[in-house]
């Protein structure tokens, strides 16, 4: 696998690892600017106060840039529209307004909150329905696909989304999703229905809750053999896994040595015979 995922038809350098900030409240400048400073340039965050502080996630990046003195191009930034089932009373947009108004109004807040004026990916953090693409979530894609237009927001994408949902959409859609992010279970082939559909359509599958999601395949003594054939960490060995099935994997890890350890999976090959095994490890 290479260092970075090619650069899209937006120009935008997709990295090789994102960084996600989610239930880190308080906690949250800290862990990003930490993030950075060990090397991450993907930021995964979303207008949700609920499960996320984007404010916060902002304020690191701001130091961080002003210390490491580098651009904002160098960064790939990902944050998320978060319908109003999905929100708490603080909310980044009117309830009552149109659902086109309530994108606008979230992505507007979200530039605000990042001190930025583009966004590298913006993300529909998931469908209303959990089994269909509703009227609903046509009106809150076409205003994305207008930001996206507007060149405010280089590409778009999908979280949380069944395989129907996914055909559905990018069947109508415009803009097509550049990306998938679904949280990632090994007992359901680690989602390989929607990344075979991904890799199909040319989608980038993100993968989250890749180890917290999984924590049976730890005591797994074929996984345990794995990691020790590749003289690395458990974590580096699902990360170098998720890597090499063509996933671009997130980590939230808040220890700093955990970080630097998950970015250096980027360095661990599996062997074949051993993605195999990965594969059908907890089926």
């Amino acid at each position: 696998m290479p260092s970075e995922f090619p650069t899209t038809p937006a120009d935008t350098r997709i990295p090789p690892f994102l960084y996600g900030t989610a239930w880190k409240e308080d906690a949250t400048e800290r862990c990003v600017l930490d993030a950075l400073t060990a090397g991450f340039h993907g930021i995964d965050t979303a207008n949700q106060r609920k499960h996320y502080f984007e404010a916060a996630v902002g304020a690191a990046i701001q130091v961080f840039l002003a210390q490491a003195s580098i651009a904002r191009s160098g960064l790939f930034l990902q944050t998320k529209f978060t319908s109003l089932g999905g929100q708490d009373h603080r909310l980044p947009y009117n309830p009552k307004a149109p659902l086109a108004d309530q994108v606008h109004q979230s992505f507007a807040s979200s530039l605000e909150h990042l001190h930025t004026d583009y966004i590298d990916s913006y993300v529909l953090h998931g469908p209303s329905s959990a089994y269909s693409f509703t009227t609903e979530d046509w009106e809150i894609w076409r205003a994305m696909e207008d930001i996206h237009q507007s060149g405010k927001a280089k590409l778009l994408g999908i979280s949380n989304v069944n395989l129907d949902q996914l055909r559905a959409l990018c069947a109508k859609a415009s803009v097509k999703p550049t990306f998938v992010q679904n949280r990632c279970y090994a007992q359901r082939a680690w989602d390989k229905d929607i990344r075979d559909f991904c890799r199909e359509n040319k989608i980038i599958y993100q993968g989250f809750s890749l180890l917290t999601a999984n924590a049976q395949i730890f005591r797994n003594p074929k996984f345990l053999a794995i990691v020790q054939r590749a003289n690395c960490t458990s974590a580096q060995a699902v990360f170098a896994f998720a890597r090499q099935i063509e996933m671009l994997p997130l980590t939230g890890t808040t220890n700093p040595t955990h970080m630097r350890e998950d970015l250096q999976s980027i360095d661990t090959q599996l062997d074949p015979d051993d993605i195999k095994t990965m594969e059908e490890l907890a089926i």
